[in-house]
């Protein structure tokens, strides 16, 4: 199979997360409802902290992989070393919690948390590795598009199964996380076809030798060694916070966050689709010491997905307390302030994420991890003070206090980033800085007075969030059509160009 070019990848993975978006949102919707704030809450808690100490471990050696295997293509052994790797983390993890058990320090690790959960969530979380995993090396070998059609199917499985579920009165916590194992086999499963079809094993049968493993052990601590420390910093902030928000807002407050950052997290799918695309790309311009071409990826591309992006999140943020009712049910009412803010996580990730894809293509990993620590050690006194008690002069703020720290933290890390991308590309920061400001202002002028002039005429939110919906997605386009530059870094010649290779695309693999 001949492989696709950048610009085909790119537009299939922005199509394809368009049409995903209905069935990403039913699910969320589902599962809140289903679940309830507490057991939510508890969920949220048990695979955040797994999530902390998977990523912990992982130390940005998945990235590595993705990168060197992008470049070494024919280099199967470096899929089976890899593999060699992932099996020893789980391994080591699995023996390692029973560990906590025998010395009776579940109560401290995971207060008010059931033995089953705790062993479900762990499953949970190294599946989600394992299959982030086969995706990098379904990317890595240029087959973007027909991985991202399995990834779609796969939402329309998961809809199909939670619905199922939840009509039969059968989606709880123990039943959510064996729907989880199942779609995410299926994901897995469909994309080891893929490889295989294509000539490619997943998991090589070549053998290596001791001076192999050596040599790719050396390479690999070279790479992502200076993001050991960084990762030791933040495997203790990210569960020292997530803890503080356990054990003083408790489950319910912890489902108001996750509830938040799910739902929120489907605007953050364009960056981190476009992630490994363009990390793969910059990996092979900054091979050719091709700077140009490398500031001409992320001013083609960085803006245009914060755009996109901003576009939804500043619906978001206008509708709140709607769209928490809606995809929640009145339960989670009381996530609104919450879910306003977090509204703005996203677009700290589009910039962060693709920026930050530049300092793994070209091996910046000793600055990656200077500026990450610098912010870490920052960080600690703002989560003390919004999550921890009064007690310690803590404001106590719960899932509001959680998103304000990480909307705050986000913000201050990624223009760090930033300045210093711009700085090695001798691109204008103040440019892609601005850029951020005034987008969002833009399309927060116009959501705000989209929602304020449908008000006036309907009472019903669900009616006022679509009628909203439709004059401000009318506006955008205007202001798109009238200006297009100062927003996507386009003329409208290149817009519709962009426009037409959605559709051809998308049109051209549906015929394959």
């Amino acid at each position: 199979m001949k492989e696709d070019s950048l610009k085909k990848k790119y537009l299939i993975k922005i199509g394809l997360s368009l049409l995903g978006l209905p069935f990403g949102a039913i699910s969320q919707s589902l599962i809140a409802r289903g679940l309830g704030p507490i057991a939510y809450g508890n969920f949220t808690f048990l695979t955040n902290l797994f999530n902390k100490i998977v990523n912990f471990l992982d130390t940005g050696t998945s990235i590595g992989f993705y990168t060197k295997l992008s470049q070494r293509l024919k280099e199967s052994g470096l899929i089976k070393f890899y593999w060699f790797f992932v099996l020893t983390v789980c391994v080591g993890l699995t023996l390692f919690l029973p560990l906590i058990f025998l010395l009776k320090m579940q109560v401290y690790f995971f207060p008010n948390q059931e033995l089953k959960y705790i062993w479900l969530a762990l499953l949970f979380c190294l599946l989600t590795w394992s299959s982030n995993i086969v995706s990098k090396i379904v990317d890595a070998y240029g087959y973007t598009a027909n991985g991202e059609i399995i990834r779609f199917l796969q939402k329309i499985l998961a809809v199909s199964l939670l619905s199922v579920l939840f009509f039969l009165n059968k989606l709880t916590l123990t039943t959510f996380f064996y729907y989880y194992y199942i779609i995410t086999l299926f994901v897995f499963a469909a994309w080891w076809r893929l490889l295989k079809k294509n000539g490619v094993e997943l998991f090589p049968k070549v053998s290596l030798k001791w001076k192999q493993h050596k040599s790719y052990i050396g390479e690999f601590y070279s790479y992502s060694h200076p993001l050991m420390v960084r990762s030791v910093v933040g495997l203790f902030g990210g569960i020292l916070t997530i803890w503080l928000l356990q054990k003083f807002g408790g489950s319910v407050q912890q489902g108001y966050y996750g509830f938040s950052f799910k739902l929120i997290s489907i605007t953050v799918l364009f960056a981190s689709t476009m992630t490994p695309l363009l990390t793969r790309e910059l990996s092979v311009s900054f091979g050719e010491k091709d700077l140009a071409k490398m500031r001409s990826l992320l001013l083609r591309y960085v803006p245009l997905l914060y755009f996109i992006v901003c576009f939804m999140v500043s619906f978001f943020f206008t509708n709140a307390e709607n769209i928490s009712v809606l995809f929640g049910g009145e339960d989670f009412r009381k996530a609104k302030t919450a879910f306003a803010i977090m509204a703005f996580y996203p677009l700290t990730q589009t910039y962060g994420q693709l920026i930050g894809s530049l300092f793994y293509a070209t091996g910046q990993t000793k600055l990656y991890r200077n500026i990450g620590l610098m912010l870490s050690l920052l960080g600690f006194p703002m989560t003390i003070i919004l999550l921890g008690p009064e007690s310690i002069y803590g404001l106590n703020l719960g899932s509001v206090g959680m998103s304000l720290k990480m909307v705050i933290s986000g913000f201050i890390s990624v223009n760090t980033l930033l300045w210093f991308g711009c700085k090695y590309l001798k691109m204008s920061f103040i440019k892609l800085f601005a850029h951020q400001i005034y987008s969002v202002l833009a399309l927060l002028l116009l959501a705000l007075s989209s929602s304020y002039v449908v008000d006036l005429f309907t009472a019903n939110y669900i009616a006022s969030m679509l009628l909203s919906g439709f004059v401000y997605t009318t506006f955008v386009a205007l202001l798109i059509v009238i200006i297009p530059y100062p927003f996507i870094f386009m003329n409208r010649r290149e817009l519709l160009n962009q426009i037409k290779g959605v559709y051809l695309a998308l049109n051209d693999q549906s015929s394959r």
